[in-house]
């Protein structure tokens, strides 16, 4: 009873309006450094002298640092109180943005550097979650969560259209420099956002699971299955996100060299689908309150999973057709994901949350840092043969990103058919 009255204090009464569009002001500056590289990567490619698989392994070490770090930061939220890992991990992100920005020029130096300024940002992820789940009661805790992860689509979104406006006349050097300043100003915002928000600690459990919290959250078969289909969705949406500019950079080549025009193209239009995938988020989590967790985990991965399909194979068709549909991919991709956030933090005990937000990265970004990385290995593939053919790299490429996702929704049906599942959304699944 202590432990549910210490978070129930922290989320009466719920924040204003004001407070939550502050705090997801905060987001979108973090989120500024992660699309940077994918919106100059075909100029960096030749720049840096590097295959498609090399320039997928670059962001692909982004996210095998940000798993680290969500890992970390999970538990030391429990441990130390979201809030005051969320301000003081800001300024890691900081610091590792601007040296990306200013010593990153080969594969090697780009890869650890921007390893290294994944490994920072996780505390503006998990905690901002953890905060918003302990201030937010779960009628309305989709709805926030989603509107948090829409930030998150918002920053991506302003930081390829400010690498499309920069790239022509400063260079992709010029355009990392700008973006690098996101994550300083979204620390700034949140200590001020937050200077009156409780650092909340969960009380520890009377008695400890054997093993620790890990080991409880493992043995929590609803919350396992909730993390496995997220390992599959994360797949499918961090392999999009980080080859869609480059996608429809070749697209807007109409088959000849990349130029920086045709990237600044791919990078404006891929900024484009990111802003219609803030409506994703916030459809995902509204929705999921009225009509339930699984149903719209069902709806949203069954539509992208449509789209991973079908992108590559449209390769060569009017530009314009392929943004709509980057734009309705980019939709469905993202509108699961604050959905399954909300759901973890109702299938765990709130002293667990932490340490179920912490595995489930590991699982997700895991899987995540693998299909950046696989995607280019398929378009290397597809352009080696002795006939070489668009299509078939591009097709192959984004099929892959389908293929690992395929299990998904499998995972959320069983999910659905627990009771446990009665848990989710108030009664609603």
């Amino acid at each position: 009873m202590a432990e549910a009255g210490a978070v129930e204090d922290a989320r009466r009464p719920e924040p204003t309006g004001g407070w939550l569009f502050a705090f997801c002001l905060s987001r979108v500056g973090f989120g500024f450094i992660f699309t940077t590289y994918s919106g100059a990567l075909s100029l960096l490619r030749l720049d840096w002298h590097m295959t498609a698989g090399e320039a997928g392994l670059i962001q692909s070490a982004w996210h095998i640092g940000y798993l680290i770090s969500l890992f970390t930061v999970g538990f030391l939220a429990d441990r130390f109180g979201a809030r005051r890992v969320y301000v003081r991990t800001g300024i890691a992100a900081s610091v590792s943005a601007l040296a990306f920005a200013v010593f990153a020029d080969s594969f090697w130096s780009g890869f650890l550097l921007y390893g290294l300024t994944g490994l920072c940002s996780g505390g503006s992820y998990t905690p901002g979650l953890a905060i918003l789940s302990q201030r937010y009661a779960a009628k309305g805790r989709g709805r926030a969560m989603g509107y948090y992860l829409a930030a998150s689509s918002l920053g991506y979104a302003v930081s390829l259209a400010l690498t499309s406006a920069l790239l022509p006349y400063l260079g992709w050097r010029g355009a990392f420099l700008v973006t690098a300043c996101g994550p300083a100003v979204g620390t700034l915002m949140s200590f001020w956002v937050l200077r009156d928000t409780p650092n909340v600690i969960a009380p520890a459990a009377a008695e400890p699971a054997r093993g620790g919290s890990l080991v409880a959250v493992i043995r929590n078969r609803p919350a396992m299955l909730a993390m496995t289909a997220y390992m599959f969705h994360s797949w499918e949406l961090l392999g999009m996100w980080a080859w869609m500019p480059a996608y429809l950079a070749a697209a807007a080549a109409h088959g000849g060299s990349v130029t920086a025009r045709s990237v600044s193209l791919g990078a404006i239009f891929s900024a484009l689908t990111y802003l219609t995938s803030m409506g994703g988020s916030i459809a995902g989590g509204t929705l999921s309150d009225r009509f339930g967790r699984t149903a719209v985990i069902l709806w949203m991965s069954l539509g992208s999973l449509a789209c991973s399909f079908a992108f590559g194979w449209m390769v060569g068709l009017p530009l314009w057709l392929l943004v709509a549909m980057g734009i309705v991919y980019n939709f469905t991709a993202i509108g699961d994901s604050a959905v399954y956030s909300t759901a973890l933090t109702e299938l765990v005990p709130p002293r667990l949350v932490g340490a179920a937000y912490s595995l489930r990265s590991v699982m997700g970004f895991g899987m995540g840092a693998v299909s950046p990385w696989v995607f280019g290995l398929m378009l290397d593939w597809g352009r080696s043969g002795g006939a070489p053919s668009e299509r078939l790299a591009w097709g192959m490429a984004w099929s892959s990103l389908a293929a690992g996702a395929l299990l998904g929704p499998l995972m959320t049906l069983r999910l659905r058919r627990l009771p446990e599942s009665a848990h989710l959304a108030g009664g609603r699944r």
